[in-house]
């Protein structure tokens, strides 16, 4: 049985990730913050951790070794985003940003590599907003900012492995989820949570037969 782990699955994405995963009779590995949703499905196992506190990270790995488990398919769904224009963006809202969006998927994936398998893969959740030549939007210039590094650190990290697991990165573009609600009330995505998620299941199950290192938007809006 092949294992998957997410993360970032109370709601939105993930949590139908998690959902799709499990039909197709995968090991499901849930990981966030708030575990509740998960907790009660049979076949889930469910982590609640903070993908931004190292103890917590540490311990979850602990857990999975000391399981034997050896994961095929990680998705690193985690984000945070936050509506607030460049003059009135603290330090402490960039600080926050990083460390999901950033450092935590960066630590996650660190800590997790031995227990990948080499014929693996990696998938970054990143955005449309993080790509160059894609349109950007007022008040997300720490989130866009945040997501662009994603995407290069999934281009080296394919360098650096050149042995597996493969490592991909996927630019959404905006899609009808509580985080997207929360930043931008009034604005309605013309993509689901159940159709992206289905997209990004199936590539990564699929994708790293074929791809590797690569930036793919997955959008329906242009640029």
């Amino acid at each position: 049985m092949k294992t998957i782990l997410v993360s970032g699955t109370s709601s939105g994405i993930g949590y139908e990730i998690c959902l799709k995963a499990l039909k197709l009779k995968y090991k499901v590995i849930s990981v966030s913050r708030n575990s509740k949703p998960l907790e009660n499905i049979k076949g889930i196992d469910c982590y609640s951790v903070d993908i931004t506190d190292n103890d917590q990270l540490n311990n979850l790995v602990e857990s999975l070794k000391s399981k034997k488990i050896n994961i095929d398919f990680l998705i690193n769904n985690a984000g945070h985003l936050k509506n607030e224009t460049f003059d009135k963006t603290s330090y402490e809202s960039f600080k926050e940003t990083y460390d999901v969006n950033v450092f935590g998927l960066a630590q996650i994936t660190r800590l997790l590599l031995p227990i990948i398998n080499k014929s693996g893969h990696v998938i970054n959740i990143s955005s449309i907003g993080g790509v160059n030549g894609s349109k950007k939007f007022p008040g997300l210039s720490v989130y866009s900012s945040s997501k662009a590094a994603v995407i290069a650190l999934t281009e080296v990290l394919a360098e650096e492995f050149p042995n597996g697991p493969s490592f991909n990165v996927l630019a959404l573009g905006a899609v009808q989820t509580k985080m997207l609600k929360k930043a931008f009330p009034e604005y309605v995505a013309q993509t689901n949570p159940n159709e992206m998620a289905s997209y990004i299941l199936d590539f990564a199950l699929n994708g790293g037969k074929l791809f590797n290192g690569k930036l793919i938007s997955v959008s329906n809006s242009t640029p």
